[in-house]
């Protein structure tokens, strides 16, 4: 997946969703919106998304790994020769 920046969400979401992380410590409940994400690390939430689809199993890692996410246009396997899917 490339172009991780431009996803776009409707409603209200990129204000009211918001993720939550544990640190491990007491009181280390950390939470961010979906606009602080998609600013800082864009391509985290699709991996969250992709994550929230999977099988919670070994396959499930295993298939998450495999998954690649970049940024922007740019992106290291032009060897494969990637084709464009075109949406909508």
């Amino acid at each position: 997946m490339v172009n991780a920046e431009s996803i776009r969400s409707t409603g209200h979401k990129l204000d009211n969703k918001i993720y939550y992380r544990h640190t491990g410590y007491p009181g280390g409940l950390k939470q961010r919106t979906l606009a602080e994400m998609m600013a800082k690390k864009p391509e985290e939430v699709l991996r969250l998304a992709v994550k929230g689809m999977l099988p919670k199993s070994r396959l499930g890692r295993a298939q998450l790994k495999k998954l690649k996410i970049y940024t922007g246009p740019e992106h290291p396997h032009a060897a494969q020769n990637p084709e464009e899917m075109k949406l909508g």
